[in-house]
């Protein structure tokens, strides 16, 4: 809960102190990126010996589906992370709406971004999932001794490789709870919209973990 709080307070805040538009601020979207990136590093440092640092309903769905943890704890933790993720929105809905700069507005929520259909922002979201689950699942195997000590990094700097692909179609969620709590706050499109950012992200998540399950070495023992 304390994590995705983190995650949402932090990532989503940068959008929207920084204006983030994929067409016309490119600065914003590189600092956005690097704000979500940068939340995953300092929250897997601090909570992973605790948690895993999962803060994303989309790795419990990997890590439950490569047999990591059991269905109970996937469920508890997902609420818990909604949870943090609505705590985190409300602080930065409290800020934006007590702020005096007009330029200052919304929650970061995710929508489609002009030009994109709703096909290509689902399928957007399916694949930016599934490749960023598999980095986690990847880089928190048993078997790699080689990056464990450096998954925390490895994962957040995935994290902004994928935003930094994603922002220009959906805002990039790859994360439900990241984007049912925003949306929530700022209603319209985003709430219109919230099933791609939903449905996207766990059908992303199962196909990494079905990829995972056939390239994972601890499978052929």
């Amino acid at each position: 809960m304390v994590g995705t709080m983190v995650l949402v307070l932090m990532g989503c805040g940068v959008a929207v102190s920084l204006g983030c538009d994929p067409v016309n601020n490119i600065p914003a979207v590189v600092g956005t990126a690097f704000a979500f990136g940068l939340a995953v590093v300092a929250m897997a440092y601090t909570i992973g010996g605790i948690s895993g640092c999962h803060i994303n309903p989309a790795i419990t769905l990997g890590c439950f589906l490569t047999g990591r943890m059991n269905g109970k704890d996937a469920c508890m933790y997902i609420v818990f992370q909604v949870i943090g993720a609505f705590i985190g929105s409300a602080l930065l809905f409290l800020l934006t709406s007590s702020s005096n700069d007009g330029a200052i507005t919304g929650t970061g929520a995710n929508d489609l971004q002009l030009g994109v259909s709703t096909l290509g922002g689902l399928l957007a979201e399916i694949i930016f999932t599934c490749v960023f689950v598999l980095v986690v699942l990847g880089a928190t195997a048993k078997t790699n001794g080689a990056t464990n000590n450096f998954a925390g990094l490895a994962i957040g700097l995935s994290l902004v490789l994928v935003h930094l692909v994603c922002i220009r179609y959906t805002g990039t969620s790859v994360n439900p709870a990241r984007s049912i709590a925003p949306a929530v706050f700022q209603g319209g499109t985003a709430l219109a919209n919230l099933w791609i950012f939903i449905v996207g992200p766990f059908i992303g998540a199962a196909i990494a973990a079905l990829i995972w399950k056939v390239v994972d070495p601890q499978e052929e023992k």
